[in-house]
């Protein structure tokens, strides 16, 4: 669901620090919300805190969210520890074989370059 941000209310945190956002701010302006912050259905703010900053940053009006029924602030709380806990970072290996596999992406071997400009250069004669 679309909300304004305007609208969204923001109480009392676990969470102090949020970091440096500036990386998740680029990542939003290149691919967008990835995943939707999460609110009560009074707009109360439980999930997504440093993605709701962000968005906020790039002079968002709106944000894509997913409201939930919580109803007590035991429940509220309940939800932000594990939306925050349960996730798992890359491990230094994962970090470097995906950037590995990024970059090989980005920039083919020559002989890749060659094949590639070959196959549009076929499927530009044949093209249906």
């Amino acid at each position: 669901m679309l909300v304004r941000i305007s609208e969204i209310q923001i109480k009392k945190r676990i969470r102090k620090e949020i970091g440096n956002i500036n990386e998740l701010v680029e990542s939003m302006n290149i691919h967008g919300l990835m995943n939707p912050i999460v609110l009560t259905r009074e707009y109360q703010l439980i999930a997504g805190f440093r993605r709701l900053q962000s968005a906020k940053k790039l002079g968002w009006e709106n944000i894509e969210a997913n409201i939930i029924d919580a109803t007590t602030n035991k429940i509220k709380l309940e939800i932000e520890i594990e939306e925050n806990i349960h996730r798992k970072d890359f491990t230094p290996d994962e970090i470097v074989d995906a950037y590995t596999k990024l970059e090989k992406l980005k920039n083919p071997c020559f002989f890749k370059k060659i094949l590639i400009n070959i196959i549009k250069f076929f499927k530009k004669i044949f093209k249906p």
